[in-house]
């Protein structure tokens, strides 16, 4: 809901971070994979209840996650690294709510369950209407300079950020900012749901 308002200035930043890293010889899917290990020792440390030095490691990898396009964009776009940024990010996302499971089953584990799950509807109903839209020929969303067409929706990357930033936080409330949350991403589903059926008119053969 926020990354709109928000991407604009975020590329504002970052542009002069990752001019300085193209003069260095970054390359966009090497920022993209180590984001994607960081993200995993921010999970070995939820595991172990070091809350605030995982949300450090949360943040690197989603100064990564914006880092690895606008390197690209310095650069050149390619199809292998809008395949790296979407399938790492979406894998991350789960691991954090893992972590917190691991961490403390008995009073987390529903909840993770609940949060991953949510995930799995956003995430799938968010490709399922990338999918169809490539095959019909629209254009993917301006604003977030992606490989794909970004559909939009109530729970979107800034508020995922949000609700990673909560937990690690008061981590003793996980369960309920994470049902919250979950309640946030069904809408979303539901509501990229309603589009894509909109969109994808029934009069259209699939082939």
């Amino acid at each position: 809901m926020l990354d709109a308002a928000l991407l604009p200035l975020q590329r504002r930043v970052l542009a002069p971070i990752a001019g300085f890293m193209v003069e260095r010889g970054a390359r966009a899917d090497n920022v993209t994979l180590t984001g994607f290990v960081l993200g995993i020792v921010a999970m070995q440390l939820l595991i172990q209840e070091l809350y605030l030095l995982a949300l450090g490691f949360i943040l690197l990898n989603r100064l990564c996650d914006g880092l690895d396009g606008a390197i690209a964009r310095l650069t050149h776009t390619t199809d292998r690294g809008a395949f790296l940024d979407i399938a790492l990010d979406f894998f991350f996302y789960a691991l954090v709510p893992l972590g917190f499971a691991v961490a403390d089953p008995v009073n987390n584990a529903l909840a993770a369950a609940t949060v991953i799950t949510a995930f799995v509807g956003t995430g799938s109903s968010f490709l399922a209407f990338a999918v169809i839209a490539a095959k019909q020929g629209l254009s993917a969303s301006a604003y977030t300079g992606k490989g794909i067409h970004y559909l939009s929706g109530l729970t979107e990357g800034t508020e995922t950020i949000g609700f990673f930033i909560a937990i690690c936080l008061f981590p003793a409330y996980f369960a309920e900012i994470a049902y919250a949350f979950s309640v946030a991403c069904l809408i979303t589903t539901f509501t990229r749901w309603m589009q894509g059926m909109r969109t994808f008119r029934s009069d259209r053969v699939a082939s």
